[in-house]
């Protein structure tokens, strides 16, 4: 079993061409040596075609009848040629691909040409007839070229095809590489923008953490802390009285004899969408809520709202705890102080300086994650970039190790 061979792709490059020096040069050179011939016979073929459109310009000037047709016809002629001399595209460096493509383009333009000189040159004798001479002399010399390139390419130069698309992939992997490099040290850098941000943006969080729990932001905080417990023990406490108000309201808005003033009807609504609210500002005493309390007593006493005995009974009961034991005493003297509390704290000089600042850095952290939002899409892109590449980089280094193998029958890696 024959040894592979393992290469980096920086020394495989110098590898294959000692190993195949010997035959791919003289070929290649043969084919660079063709490609600049028959870049000077296109260009005497340009200037050939030049010299009979000046010519036969002279001609149609001069207004001869006897001439003027053909050199109408010969003027033609050289500009169709002049055009299709100036679409051959002759390559600086040959390759295989660019030389096998110059030497079709080349048959096509000459195949034609060849067929205008048969059709046309009979028809504009005996006039210029020097002109076309030189013109026929150029011409066939590039046919010649021309033969001896499509011969070289189909013989000797199909030889090397696999042998320079190799150098070529080997070129195409030296640029992947450098593209994975800059790829890592944009990775490198975009990750620790990343981490820079994320420094600041726990530093801010950090300032707003500490301007929340110190002085009177802390205090409100604590008293909004305060006022969602008793919100909670509010509505327990009030808890058998939900459906009976619902049904006292509807009561009072058709008009069927609840007993409610205007300000009684307002305040069951509060009650039963923020009681903290409701309780919190009542007088000492919650005069309001025993008004309603006892209304609805009497509205439950001549079942007028329809209740079940069950529901009916656990609301009386919460009526008498509220109306004769006054068992919301404590937590109405706490809502009202929690309140006034915060009424206070909400509207101090202090809390609006500090709210303006956490206010600063609240824009200040928003800036900071769309800022570290776009470092993680470009990371993304990078990261989806560089496996591409590596996948770009893994399928070249395959073709190479396949066409190496295929002329040389030598294994090889590429690492």
């Amino acid at each position: 079993m024959s040894e592979t061979l393992k290469f980096s792709s920086a020394n495989i490059k110098v590898w294959l061409e000692r190993e195949t020096g010997s035959i791919f040069n003289p070929v290649h050179a043969r084919a660079q040596k063709l490609v600049e011939e028959m870049d000077k016979s296109i260009n005497s073929l340009a200037e050939a075609s030049k010299m009979l459109l000046d010519n036969s310009a002279k001609e149609i000037e001069r207004r001869n009848m006897k001439i003027y047709g053909r050199a109408r016809a010969l003027n033609k002629l050289a500009k169709l040629w002049t055009e299709r001399t100036r679409q051959l595209r002759v390559p600086d460096k040959v390759t295989y691909e660019n030389f096998s493509v110059l030497v079709q383009d080349t048959q096509k333009a000459f195949t034609v040409t060849e067929l205008d000189i048969r059709n046309y040159f009979p028809r504009i004798s005996p006039f210029f007839i020097l002109d076309r001479r030189k013109f026929q002399a150029v011409f066939e010399r590039a046919k010649l070229l021309w033969k001896e390139m499509d011969g070289f390419q189909t013989k000797e130069y199909v030889k090397t095809k696999t042998l320079e698309e190799t150098f070529q992939l080997i070129e195409k992997l030296t640029a992947l590489e450098r593209e994975l490099k800059e790829l890592d040290v944009r990775k490198t850098k975009v990750g620790s923008d990343k981490v820079a941000l994320e420094r600041d943006i726990a530093e801010v969080h950090r300032k707003i953490s500490e301007l929340k729990t110190k002085g009177g932001v802390g205090q409100l905080s604590q008293t909004g802390s305060e006022i969602e417990s008793l919100t909670v023990e509010t509505k327990h406490n009030m808890q058998h009285l939900q459906k009976p108000f619902i049904k006292l309201q509807a009561l009072a808005t058709h008009g069927s004899g609840s007993g409610l003033t205007p300000e009684e009807f307002t305040k069951i609504g509060q009650y039963l969408e923020n009681p903290f609210e409701a309780l919190s500002t009542e007088e000492i005493g919650y005069p309001l809520l025993k008004q309603i309390l006892e209304k609805l007593r009497r509205s439950i006493v001549e079942d007028k709202l329809k209740l079940k005995p069950e529901k009916a009974r656990k609301a009386e009961q919460a009526i008498n705890n509220i109306v004769s034991n006054d068992s919301l005493a404590t937590l109405h003297k706490q809502s009202r102080e929690a309140r006034a509390r915060k009424v206070q704290l909400s509207t101090s000089e202090e809390v609006a300086v500090t709210q303006k600042d956490l206010a600063k850095l609240c824009e200040h952290v928003d800036n900071l994650t769309r800022k570290k939002g776009v470092l993680e899409t470009e990371e993304f892109t990078i990261n989806r970039n560089c496996l591409e590449t590596a996948e770009k980089m893994r399928s070249v280094k395959s073709e190479i190790e396949k066409n190496v193998f295929s002329f040389m029958t030598k294994k090889i890696t590429v690492a």
